[in-house]
Formats: C-alpha cells, sequence, structure tokens
C-alpha cells in the first residue's frame, strides 16, 4: 500500500507540522498521503471505527482505539504549563467574584452552570472531569462555544485551539486554565493530542510513516518563516504574532518526541481518568518505535 489517509484539524498547528509533508518539501518515500481536515472531535470518532490510516487524535480518545492504533511517538500536543481554558463572560463589576483558595468556591460556581465542551472524547473533557468531577454540560462545535456563553445557552465554555489565546478579545474571562492546574497537581505537562497509526500497517511501512511525520516537523522548525505563512490560512482570528505564540505553544520538543516525561503524562493522565471513573478500561500505551 502506497497511498494512506492522513487526518489532522484545520488548525495552525497541525498544517505547520505537516506543511512540509502536505508541500513536498521532504522525501515522502515514494508514499503518498491524501490529508483529511476535521476537527478533533470528528477525527476522535472516526478513529473509533478505525476509518483513517494515520491521524490526530485526542489522548483522551485512544484509551478506546489501543486495539486499532499505536501512537506514534512524534506528534504530540502538550500543555506544558497551559492548556484548555474555561471561560466566562467579562464582568462589568466586582460581583460574582471568586475566592480561589484550593478551588473551592470556584468549583462551587461551575457546578452552578452549564458548561459548554467540545466533546466526549477531547482531552480538555476528561481534564474537565478531574478538575470538577461532576458537572452539567452541553456538547458545542469548539468554534462556536463562544456564542454558546455569549447568548446565555452556557454559563461557562471549556476553550480549545486558538480560542486558548483570543477569549479575552471576544469579550470573555479565564475562570481556570486546566494546563496550569494540572501541571501544579503533578509537575508535568496536559497530553492533548497525539498522532496514531493503524496496526495493521505494517512495521516497517509504520516506521516509515514515523520518520516522514518527524522530518515534516523537523522542516516546519527549520523553516519556521515558510511555514508559519502557510499555516496562517488556517489561524481563525489571529494575527501572524498570535499564530506563531499558539505554534509555539503546541509545536516543541515534544511534538518531535513525548521523551519520558511525555510517556509518563500521557500515562498519568489516562490513568487518572481510569482511576476516577472517567475510563472504563486500563490503558496499555503502544508506541511505533
Amino acid at each position: 500500500m502506497n497511498v494512506f489517509t492522513l487526518g489532522h484539524s484545520p488548525d495552525p498547528d497541525d498544517a505547520f507540522m505537516f506543511y512540509a509533508m502536505a508541500t513536498n518539501k521532504i522525501d515522502l518515500r515514494g508514499y503518498r498521503f491524501e490529508h483529511r481536515l476535521e476537527d478533533i472531535q470528528a477525527l476522535n470518532e472516526r478513529a473509533l471505527r478505525g476509518e483513517l490510516h494515520i491521524s490526530a487524535v485526542s489522548i483522551h480518545a485512544y484509551a478506546y482505539i489501543t486495539d486499532t492504533y499505536a501512537l506514534l511517538p512524534c506528534g504530540a500536543s502538550m500543555g506544558d504549563g497551559y492548556g484548555p481554558v474555561l471561560i466566562r463572560k467579562s464582568r462589568t463589576s466586582n460581583a460574582d467574584r471568586f475566592v480561589t483558595d484550593e478551588n473551592v468556591h470556584l468549583r462551587e460556581w461551575l457546578r452552578r452552570r452549564v458548561i459548554a465542551v467540545p466533546g466526549r472524547m477531547t482531552s480538555a473533557f476528561l481534564a474537565l472531569q478531574l478538575f470538577l468531577r461532576e458537572f452539567d454540560f452541553i456538547i458545542v462545535p469548539f468554534d462556536q462555544i463562544f456564542d454558546a456563553v455569549k447568548d446565555g445557552r452556557a454559563g461557562a465554555g471549556l476553550i480549545i485551539h486558538e480560542g486558548q489565546l483570543t477569549f479575552a478579545q471576544s469579550g470573555f474571562e479565564k475562570i481556570v486554565d486546566l494546563g496550569t492546574w494540572w501541571k501544579q497537581q503533578t509537575s508535568l505537562p496536559l497530553p492533548l493530542g497525539g498522532n496514531v497509526v493503524r496496526k495493521d500497517i505494517p512495521p516497517d511501512v509504520r516506521h516509515d510513516i514515523l520518520e516522514i511525520i518527524r522530518a515534516s516537523i523537523d522542516y516546519g522548525l527549520a523553516h519556521r518563516a515558510e511555514a508559519l505563512a502557510h499555516a496562517m490560512a488556517y489561524a481563525r482570528n489571529m494575527n501572524t504574532a498570535s499564530a506563531d505564540q499558539f505554534i509555539g505553544m503546541y509545536v516543541n520538543d515534544y511534538t518531535r518526541d513525548y521523551g519520558q516525561i511525555g510517556r509518563k503524562a500521557v500515562r498519568r493522565f489516562l490513568g487518572d481518568g481510569r482511576d476516577a471513573g472517567y475510563i472504563d478500561k486500563a490503558v496499555q500505551l503502544e508506541f511505533v518505535e
């Protein structure tokens, strides 16, 4: 097989990561990749059905696809002290102010509201479960969560992707950054997304795919200006400086390789989800080596 479907999100960090592959800047070793751009929740659902050969997925979703897919050791999105953000409308006064000692009052406030979330299989949702435990929520496409909070369907929103940088200019304020909270609790980065490859692909071909994707990441990092220019087509509501900042947050050393810290973070994140009852199976990590 020389043609593979490759799913990733239409976001600047993924566009940056796969720029060299999409534009034939590197040696693709005789393989052809058909890029399928869909939001992360749709990619998670497709991975549950085993539809794509290679795909970006939420680390949370990986818990449910281990029979079909192995993790590539490159392509990770790790929030090292930052991550998905809970937001609400900006206040016009000091009314309804949080007392954040131990986050007790903050949690009480959130449990009295409906929270708009981008999907049950996202890592952001699992992080919110670990932070808040019980809460009411509605599922809203990630790019419509601001609207859900603005029009009152939700009292708070769980923001992923570029919204982590643009919420203030859109009229919202941060309640809590779940990546910051996770780092404080565990001293580890928060594992949000990864790339997976189907196990029915021969091992030597999986290794080739690993090397090609890593080469694409390396090319983007080494040719940042041109890769950033390519990624700007996917930078919703961001100027070049903001897009570059966002890419720097999620295309970094962990993206080149999880390393021992990244692998430990994934084990801890999914293990905590299992221990808390939010993941109904033990997860054995399997990486393409």
